[in-house]
């Protein structure tokens, strides 16, 4: 089995058990958005200013609108700006996590129509806590054009 969906079974199945009947604490979400994108273009971005009233770990994003979705950072290093795959991103409490342009975001693969300006796209966001249990929340976030 491939690891993305041996991992995506493993973490949904937690999810799902977190949510019949743990209360957990919000993660608060603003400034959400995605990118629009063009015919034929296979990626995309999405971005989220993520804050916590306690810490917890992002674990796991996805949305039906793409294949795949990974958390990624972005540095620039002697001039060459570099993308890496995060298999998690912490959110300390009272400290904001900023995913924005040219900075830590959500890439979306695989992308089977374009996200057009002024729809909105849901996604599930699987949290972490301390004590290992894994809640899920769900976001909505416009399709927006770059500022």
């Amino acid at each position: 089995m491939h690891k993305t969906a041996f991992l995506f079974r493993i973490v949904t199945s937690i999810c799902l058990a977190s949510w019949l009947g743990v209360a957990h604490a919000e993660v608060k979400m603003t400034d959400a958005w995605v990118r629009a994108s063009t015919p034929g273009q296979s990626v995309g971005a999405a971005y989220v200013t993520l804050s916590s009233p306690q810490d917890v770990t992002l674990v796991y994003v996805e949305t039906e609108r793409a294949g795949s979705v990974e958390m990624h950072s972005m540095t620039m290093e002697n001039g060459i700006m570099k993308m890496r795959s995060m298999e998690e991103l912490p959110v300390p409490v009272g400290k904001p996590v900023k995913l924005a342009p040219g900075g830590l975001h959500l890439m979306l693969f695989e992308l089977p129509t374009p996200f057009k300006t002024g729809e909105q796209v849901k996604f599930r966001l699987c949290f972490k806590d301390k004590q290992g249990k894994i809640t899920e929340q769900f976001v909505a976030m416009p399709v927006k054009t770059a500022p």
